[in-house]
């Protein structure tokens, strides 16, 4: 179980270490042009989609895909409450200073990107059968089978 949380307070680590690099990058090079933040600002949610896609795919190896999903939802939960709460801190803002319809905007853009990192990353293992329940399927039909 300890292991487990590792994992989980790493990979929220790293979700939140990709949202202060695209908040430090779109502050020092693009401050004032709001449409280049916004592209930085998906480039950053892109990152964080691949991360967790590349997790869901390697985890989902060896592990069920229940598993595979609390794990996914414990960290990016961590990683963006983090991103979304002290993040706006660290270049200088504060987290409802553009009003509780942006702050929550950036709520259900996280969200969104997470389950779609998620999804493409379980979604290709599943296609190409090394989720573990195709593994587990494969090695009964195998068995010799008694008549």
């Amino acid at each position: 179980m300890a292991q487990r949380w590792k994992w989980i307070g790493i990979i929220a680590g790293v979700l939140f270490a990709i949202n202060i690099v695209g908040r430090i990058v779109s502050k020092a090079s693009f401050e004032g042009d709001t449409s280049k933040e916004t592209a930085v600002g998906f480039v950053a949610f892109g990152a964080v989609a691949l991360v967790l896609a590349v997790v869901a795919f390697i985890w989902g190896r060896d592990r069920s895909v229940g598993v595979v999903v609390a794990d996914i939802a414990a960290a990016a939960a961590i990683g963006g409450l983090l991103s979304i709460i002290v993040g706006p801190f660290v270049t200088g803002g504060k987290p409802f200073a553009s009003g509780a319809g942006a702050f929550f905007e950036q709520v259900w853009w996280y969200a969104g990107f997470v389950a779609a990192g998620v999804f493409l990353g379980l979604a290709v293992l599943i296609a190409i059968g090394q989720d573990l329940r195709s593994k587990q399927l494969k090695s009964y039909a195998a068995r010799a089978k008694r008549v």
